[in-house]
């Protein structure tokens, strides 16, 4: 009880200095008053017998105001009244030196002192179980709103060099921003309903900010300033890595952008100082601390790290390595557009998400039986070990879906797949750079390693890139890239030859074909996504041109895929028809606060992002794939609920002959319609109706 006031308090002292030392200053005073009352009721002197203690208070409060107001308490000062006369005098005395202009102006200074350094962060805050981010970026107010919608965090403390006052109000802006969007889907999910039971509904189902964020100027490099936030006490640490394009000068941003490139010895300052403090034995069990790491020198460094410093259920170290991942999924992404939305909700805490939870089972399809014959709230996917200890995943609504169990055991209706269903063939038009090009197209190439075409005559993946001059050159040409059969060399401003170029690529191809428009991030402030709108109105300029030649030609047969850097373009991107625009960094932000929040939950976004391929040594990890139904199944399956479809395909899928490592289980997730809505099957899935169209397809987690 008293370590939660003692916290209560501190976050006070933190977040309003100024009411903490007024509430003070009247409590002096009214303490002062009451005992000064007291006093003089129990005295019981002449002059005082009759006095009440209520009496009492109010001349005191009468004396300190007014002097002569003693005449109401001692009538007539004697040698039987000295002493209270004595005492009243005191009352006068101290009670009009704490009312005087030079103790006013004395607490004045000090309040003004004491909030200054309040503001500043000269105090320690006495805080546990609390998120600490280190430093900022164009990823931390994602991390933070994000935070939102979880469960288990509730205090955030960002420490940052400078900016305060800034970043102050871009976290409030962007806070107040999602508490309405929520609130205003609240007020349209009851807008059919009765004013009174929309009123309850809202009241009931009203989306509320229940974060407490202190925002601290001060040197992460200082161990006192990192102990004067209780990082020691912190749930979880996040490292952010400095941003390149921070500066107005195009020519610092390149230099800036190649120095960390080679190396950030800041995030290795920075982790080496958090992770000496929290692998001591006076810190918290279980901490957390992630780290971002955008290069090669980077991540030997903190590998070191992790052998030198990480203690086993102490001190915990998830180096994230972001343009890996961003590469992947842009790779991904490009591959199968519908995974844009599906991972922005699965890597979210908003709605279906994927969770771990420590279990004793070691085999992976007694477990997906298991939970599939008993529990109709989760989508059970896989079991993995991670140091020494067995966790299973799987997909719901929240964590406490695991625990709900059906009074009978589940089943599943007769379903039928295409046992030789491979992927069709896909090609992409590449439009632009940015930092994380060798990236993406490694993802490619881990693609192409697990889905070797079976005529090894034809091409599973060809690629066009159109690119400036002299990125193709930083690239190489693509030329260790097979599947890259096309590079072309055109400024921004060429729009003929790059239309020329995408038109004859387009007319070359019947399949569908993905256009990726790429976002420099390695520009200044001023021409963040400048070159991607470029991009974008041309290849929208070219739909609308086949349209008009043909009106029933197929839109859906061109994905176009865009990346923008800033959250603010995204309304204008969506504004041309764009379904798939992928905010990068929002989605490095997701896993970050996911990371933070769930035990072993990394290593499995790991898998589920990269393909497998000869480095793997014979490990075969399950994806995320969108299929077409019509491949996929071996005749479409009858309209059912979701729970029946979803162990129909398992046992479809599942084959006891076959061992365990020959398998190709595939355990449903959701559909994607028509129309181009994705249904996850999240909450009771005996409730959801799923009808499955010729041209609808689905999400499946396998394999391949």
């Amino acid at each position: 009880m008293i370590r939660k006031i003692r916290e209560w308090f501190s976050i006070r002292l933190a977040k309003n200095p100024g009411q903490i030392v007024l509430l003070s200053i009247l409590f002096f005073n009214v303490a002062f008053i009451f005992l000064s009352a007291f006093i003089i009721s129990k005295m019981s002197l002449s002059g005082t017998e009759g006095l009440g203690y209520f009496e009492s208070a109010f001349y005191t409060i009468s004396m300190i105001l007014d002097a002569g107001c003693i005449s109401y308490v001692v009538q007539e000062i004697g040698p039987e009244n000295v002493a209270i006369a004595l005492i009243c005098l005191g009352i006068v005395i101290i009670g009009m030196i704490s009312f005087t202009g030079a103790v006013i102006g004395y607490i004045t200074n000090y309040i003004s002192s004491f909030i200054e350094a309040s503001n500043s962060g000269n105090h320690k805050l006495l805080m546990s179980g609390h998120f600490v981010i280190l430093n900022w970026n164009s990823r931390a107010l994602e991390i933070v709103n994000d935070l939102l919608y979880g469960d288990s965090v509730n205090k955030v403390v960002v420490l940052v060099g400078s900016g305060k006052a800034d970043i102050e109000k871009q976290i409030d802006e962007r806070l107040h921003e999602t508490v309405k969007r929520e609130n205003n889907k609240v007020l349209e999910d009851c807008s059919n309903k009765s004013f009174f039971a929309r009123k309850w509904h809202c009241m009931t189902h009203k989306f509320k900010n229940k974060l407490t964020i202190i925002v601290r100027e001060g040197d992460v490099f200082s161990s006192k300033q990192l102990f004067d936030i209780s990082l020691h006490h912190a749930s979880s640490i996040v490292i952010l890595g400095e941003e390149v394009s921070d500066t107005a000068c195009k020519y610092a941003v390149k230099d800036r952008a190649e120095k960390y490139d080679s190396g950030n010895s800041l995030t290795i300052k920075t982790l080496m100082q958090v992770s000496d403090i929290t692998s001591a034995s006076y810190s918290e069990d279980n901490q957390r601390i992630i780290v971002e790491v955008t290069d090669e020198w980077t991540w030997n460094l903190v590998q070191k790290i992790i052998r030198s410093k990480q203690v086993d259920g102490k001190c915990n170290i998830v180096p994230v390595r972001v343009n890996q991942i961003l590469g992947k999924m842009m790779a991904q992404f490009s591959l199968m557009p519908e995974l844009n939305s599906i991972y922005n909700e699965l890597l979210s805490n908003k709605g279906a998400s994927f969770y771990s939870s420590p279990c004793e089972e070691r085999d992976e399809l007694s477990y997906i039986k298991a939970s599939l014959d008993s529990n109709s709230h989760v989508i059970p996917l896989t079991v993995q070990s991670e140091k020494n200890k067995n966790y299973c995943y799987y997909m719901a609504l929240n964590e406490k879906d695991v625990n709900k169990k059906s009074d009978e055991k589940l089943s599943g209706i007769p379903v039928r797949l295409n046992k030789n269903f491979w992927l069709e063939k896909k090609k992409i038009i590449i439009l632009g750079h940015n930092s994380k090009c060798h990236e993406i197209m490694d993802g490619f190439a881990s693609f192409l390693s697990e889905w070797s075409y079976k005529d090894s005559d034809d091409l599973l993946l060809s690629i066009v890139v159109i690119d400036d001059e002299k990125s193709l050159e930083k690239m190489g040409y693509y030329k260790e890239y097979p599947f890259v059969i096309k590079t072309v060399a055109a400024e921004l401003f060429e729009k003929d030859l790059i239309c020329d170029s995408i038109n004859e690529f387009l007319e070359l191809n019947a399949e569908d074909v993905s256009v990726l428009i790429l976002s420099d991030d390695l520009v200044t402030g001023d021409e963040v996504d400048a070159g991607m709108f470029a991009n974008l109105v041309y290849v929208q300029d070219i739909i609308r041109d086949k349209v008009e030649a043909d009106p029933d030609f197929d839109v859906g047969s061109i994905d176009v895929i865009a990346e923008i850097n800033d959250p603010k373009h995204h309304d204008v991107v969506s504004s041309y028809s764009v379904k798939n625009v992928v905010i990068s960094n929002r989605f490095i932000s997701k896993m970050i606060t996911q990371i933070g929040e769930k035990d072993a939950i990394f290593d499995f976004y790991q898998d589920i992002l990269e393909y497998d391929d000869d480095s793997k040594d014979g490990y075969d990890s399950k994806e995320v794939y969108v299929k077409k139904a019509k491949d996929f199944f071996a005749g479409l399956p009858t309209d059912c609920t979701a729970d029946k479809l979803i162990r129909g395909v398992f046992d479809a899928s599942c084959d006891p002959e076959i061992p365990l490592e020959k398998q190709n289980v595939s355990v449903l997730l959701g559909i994607v319609k028509q129309s181009g809505e994705i249904q996850l099957f999240s909450g009771d899935q005996t409730m959801t109706d799923v009808m499955v169209g010729e041209k609808d397809k689905v999400i499946v987690f396998s394999n391949h």
